[in-house]
């Protein structure tokens, strides 16, 4: 069986700019109070570079995690002019937006190691001998 081929570094570079390009663009037009802090965790471009998937990790509350791939997805066609004029590339990725929990997952993972692997107790150390003087 084949293992899978990396992305080239020219994709690799496209997904990079995509990615920080993205970022700012969420972080300057989308409120916070809206929808919660979005921050872009990785890009993915299609080999033709005609689309990408950005993963978006999400901190905030329920109701603002229900709403945000809607608020996404109804901004999406300013995201993408705002992402043409500032990228500088012969196509700009049509970019599909999927919420990101792999924050959340490994976090509930570290809790429940946690809960099997009880604190160690505490140790004393002895005081160290004294010598006179």
């Amino acid at each position: 069986m084949n293992a899978p081929q990396p992305p080239s570094r020219r994709l690799q570079r496209v997904a990079e700019l995509v990615r920080r390009e993205l970022s700012e663009i969420i972080r300057r037009d989308l409120a916070v109070d809206e929808v919660g802090l979005l921050t872009v965790n990785d890009v993915i471009v299609a080999p033709d570079l005609r689309t990408a998937t950005a993963f978006v990790g999400f901190v905030g509350t329920k109701s603002q995690r229900a709403a945000a791939p809607a608020r996404l997805e109804a901004r999406s066609a300013r995201i993408q002019q705002l992402l043409g004029s500032g990228l500088r590339l012969k196509w700009i990725p049509v970019v599909r937006f999927v919420l990101d929990d792999s924050v959340e997952r490994g976090n509930r993972v570290l809790a429940i190691l946690d809960q099997l692997e009880p604190p160690a107790p505490p140790t004393t150390h002895p005081a160290p001998p004294s010598t006179p003087t």
